[in-house]
């Protein structure tokens, strides 16, 4: 496994490598109540995403894209391999943001095929996992039509930047699930492989 930049091309959504150039459209897509389950939390203005990006960029063992629109090369998300651990052939996705406009769209699902086929095909990922504020409801229901498998909870994971002490609730796929997931998604968007 050797997740390096790269660009991951679909029929509605683009991730590209998150770079200062998309903090202007990043501003525009952005609003508060996106990031009320983020550690990472950006404020919205176009210096105050070149400083998220920068801050994502710089996290060790991941890699962030930016989900840019191909109809109108705007990006209106990021999402990011995180906790990439070469050795043992697994990653997270995780710190994803959509703009209220492109939630329950294509977006999402298109861009979560890209990152896993990239990651099971094209890496020889054994393990990608999914982590989510237990309070977060909408994020857990979109990883469970994914076709991830809930592991189950991590109780006082983490404490989040307003102090509040978060349980994580934590999926995964696994390589010898992968098939089905890609079937399943690959139904779900009109794509034959």
């Amino acid at each position: 496994m050797n997740i390096q930049p790269i660009t991951l091309e679909g029929q509605t959504i683009r991730l590209e490598p998150l770079h200062h150039r998309h903090a202007a459209d990043l501003t525009e897509a952005a609003e508060p109540i996106l990031f009320q389950h983020h550690f990472i939390v950006p404020e919205i203005s176009v210096s105050g995403f070149e400083r998220y990006i920068d801050t994502i960029n710089n996290r060790p063992a991941s890699l962030a894209f930016a989900q840019v629109l191909q109809e109108t090369g705007k990006a209106v998300g990021c999402t990011t391999y995180m906790d990439i651990q070469a050795l043992h052939r697994g990653l997270e996705i995780g710190s994803t943001w959509l703009a209220k406009a492109w939630q329950g769209t294509r977006v999402n699902p298109e861009a979560k095929y890209l990152l896993l086929r990239h990651a099971f095909d094209d890496q020889d990922a054994l393990r990608v996992q999914l982590k989510t504020d237990s309070r977060n409801t909408q994020s857990q229901r979109a990883i469970e039509k994914l076709g991830a498998v809930k592991e189950g909870v991590l109780r006082n994971h983490i404490i989040m930047p307003d102090g509040y002490i978060r349980h994580t609730v934590l999926y995964s796929i696994t390589r010898e699930e992968w098939p089905q997931v890609r079937a399943g998604l690959e139904a779900r968007l009109g794509i034959s492989s």
